[in-house]
């Protein structure tokens, strides 16, 4: 017996119900023919083992290293795209951490700088991910990231997390030497894909991505973990939720 995109989410939805941590996604405005899902990163993978990472070697201090760490990590990113002197990801999140420990004097060996680097190439799937990208590709949708991580550390995630397989697009910025939220970034899910725009959801796990892509024109699902307001930048993803079962739930709901 088949089943039409819209049972089959459906029942994906009922079986990931115990995995929902609160919010209930709201409805897209419109209809639309969604072939396709990219990706940002960590809706897929799992930061949080990086920073409490950082807070056993430097204890007390960990959060405040890391919030400055991120804080400086995407702003080096916009910094970089807006000036044309693009270094790739790791280099920028690497020069981020030192500023980082410099500027609140933190001492960090360069031993300890490799540890914490090298905790991105170790990032695992968020629990429930697995089976949410199950259900999304046995309803027949294309899946791919859109990342500004490297190649080799969207590889090295996707091996972790054991989901080898499971994207047919692995896009790094890198490829366009401009990091989201330029709008050469976006376009290449759909030189990817080879689809149209109104034909493939975004999914990222900022705010500031979010109004990006809606800037450029993608149907947008925000999957926000951390239960952020959205950012007052005029536009809003079409629908939040609160991890990857949400997604189900919403594009069972469309289909």
């Amino acid at each position: 017996m088949r089943f039409t995109r819209r049972q089959t989410l459906g029942l994906a939805g009922s079986a990931l119900a115990g995995t929902l941590i609160g919010s209930e996604p709201a409805r897209a405005a419109a209809p639309g023919e969604i072939k396709a899902v990219a990706f940002d990163a960590f809706p897929v993978f799992d930061p949080r083992p990086i920073f409490a990472l950082v807070e056993t070697i430097a204890p007390q201090r960990g959060k405040e290293l890391g919030n400055l760490w991120r804080t400086r990590q995407f702003e080096y990113t916009w910094l970089r795209t807006i000036s044309n002197q693009y270094e790739n990801f790791w280099k920028v999140t690497q020069d981020a951490l030192l500023y980082a420990a410099r500027a609140l004097k933190i001492e960090l060996t360069p031993q300890q700088i490799e540890t914490i680097m090298g905790a991105y190439l170790d990032l695992k799937a968020w629990p429930e991910a697995r089976e949410a990208l199950g259900a999304l590709r046995e309803a027949g949708l294309r899946l791919g990231f859109v990342s500004n991580f490297t190649s080799n550390m969207l590889q090295s995630a996707i091996k972790n997390a054991e989901l080898d397989g499971y994207f047919e697009q692995v896009l790094s910025t890198d490829a366009v030497r401009r990091f989201k939220p330029d709008a050469s970034a976006y376009r290449m899910a759909m030189e990817g894909f080879g689809l149209e725009r109104e034909e493939i959801l975004f999914v990222p796990f900022a705010g500031w991505d979010a109004a990006g892509a809606k800037w450029f024109g993608y149907e947008t699902f925000w999957v926000n973990r951390l239960g952020t307001p959205p950012e007052e930048l005029g536009v809003v993803a079409d629908a939040t939720g609160a991890n990857l079962s949400d997604l189900v739930r919403f594009l069972g709901a469309k289909g």
